[in-house]
């Protein structure tokens, strides 16, 4: 038997900061912010899909990011909290392995569609006449399936060659969640060389998409300031501004988790890494989206008042 009440296959999951005094508070702190994370994106989602004036490749695309971004928070702290509250830290290897699976299928994806997003802002802001022709709706659906279908193919081959490595001794997963790097240091083998392959796998999916980004938005900023309507030089700043916020929010710890060595970060500094990545920034989205948004807080308003109405 392990230390987390299950069986001698199964994994141990330590929790967030387990030898951290008031670590109720933060475990509540962390629920909040999932019941906050969950209903904005939730209703964003809602209101993008109800809203026909939303019906357009910028939100469709959104909708999927917010949907993401629900399903990854949902992936991780319902699990940590639970665990904490019932004192058991146990967890299988099959549902670790799921774990890993869901978190790396919506984490790929993320990245993908955010590639996609900051490509819609460059041809809405470089090439607006043409916006429709490119930006289609055809267009706009295949780009929702290439992040979902590119993140879960990745992910589906990390999670099988992550769990085919034999574990021996510790099985006790310095993590509140079975994040594949900090699983990978239970392994008796040697999965350095498996590590360098999960880093040129990274240059795919967290640099090159970076790359991508910082180019479309250095040519929008470039376009925005040849613009000579004040008010539209405004709006696409504001707009490439909070996409910016996100994408800083989402790959900065990324890129240190996955691609620096082990030596260069603890247990606890990638702690603190996963909880901006998986924890805070699902929680930001919505709120950087639409609190400087009017259309979206336009069918929030008209949703609100509509219900006045019936009432």
């Amino acid at each position: 038997m392990n230390r987390g009440n299950g069986t001698s296959t199964d994994f141990t999951l330590l929790g967030l900061f387990p030898e951290l005094h008031y670590l109720g508070i933060l475990i509540t702190s962390v629920l909040l912010i999932y019941v906050i994370a969950f209903t904005g994106n939730a209703v964003l989602v809602l209101l993008i899909w109800a809203d026909s004036r939303l019906h357009t490749p910028m939100y469709i695309l959104l909708s999927h990011l917010s949907f993401i971004d629900l399903a990854l928070i949902s992936t991780t702290v319902p699990k940590m909290v639970i665990n904490f509250f019932s004192r058991k830290k146990s967890i299988s290897k099959i549902a670790c392995g799921t774990q890993i699976f869901f978190f790396f299928a919506l984490a790929g994806s993320e990245c993908l569609l955010l590639t996609l997003m900051a490509y819609d802002r460059y041809v809405a802001v470089c090439n607006p006449l043409r916006y429709s022709i490119i930006m289609n709706s055809r267009v706009c659906l295949w780009m929702a399936l290439a992040s979902w279908g590119g993140g879960a193919l990745n992910s589906l081959i990390n999670t099988i060659y992550t769990m085919h490595f034999p574990f021996c001794g510790s099985r006790e997963i310095h993590h509140f969640f079975c994040e594949m790097p900090a699983v990978l240091k239970l392994s008796c083998e040697d999965t350095s060389l498996y590590e360098t392959v999960v880093s040129v796998i990274c240059i795919m999916f967290v640099l090159l998409p970076l790359g991508l980004i910082m180019s479309s938005y250095l040519l929008i900023f470039l376009a925005v300031l040849r613009m000579n309507s004040p008010e539209g030089r405004r709006k696409a700043l504001a707009t490439c501004s909070s996409h910016l916020a996100v994408v800083s929010l989402y790959y900065g710890p990324a890129m240190i988790i996955y691609m620096t060595p082990r030596s260069f970060h603890t247990s606890e500094q990638d702690e603190i890494l996963s909880m901006i990545n998986t924890i805070f920034t699902p929680m930001l989205n919505p709120l950087i989206y639409s609190l400087r948004n009017k259309e979206v807080l336009a069918a929030l308003r008209k949703v609100v008042s509509r219900r006045f109405i019936l009432k």
